[in-house]
């Protein structure tokens, strides 16, 4: 795929994570999917394959949200086989806390697929908020 192309089903994926809807997100994830955040939080590191990304990082962090999570992208630009992506997430923890970041993510495609995603966002917002992952 182009870089036409990937920015296109990035385009996709948010139009449906703005609505709250995550299928899309997590179908487009390769089996070999790696997922790094960035910063000095608890959450941060890098996640290795689709099946950790999911149970490690998505588990137990969607298990602190008391409402649907929505993420609206900003912006798009796309050059080769990278897409990044300005966007903001809401939603409020089941403690009653808003938890409204801005993220930066750059996503590497491949054959239509996420291969890998670099995360910026505000880390003094997740470490006041989230409760920190089991080890």
């Amino acid at each position: 795929m182009n870089a036409a192309s990937n920015k296109k089903l990035m385009h996709d994926i948010f139009a449906e994570l703005a609505q709250g809807n995550r299928e899309p997100f997590r179908n487009a994830l390769a089996e070999d999917f790696s997922w790094t955040i960035m910063g000095r939080t608890p959450w941060s590191r890098t996640y290795r394959g689709r099946d950790e990304v999911r149970e490690k990082l998505f588990g137990p962090l969607f298990a602190q949200f008391a409402d649907e999570y929505r993420n609206t992208a900003i912006r798009f630009i796309a050059e080769d086989e990278y897409v990044v992506v300005e966007c903001r997430g809401r939603v409020t923890t089941k403690s009653g806390k808003p938890y409204n970041n801005e993220y930066c993510y750059i996503v590497r495609l491949e054959g239509g697929k996420l291969r890998e995603l670099t995360e910026y966002m505000d880390t003094e917002l997740v470490n006041s908020t989230l409760s920190p992952p089991a080890s």
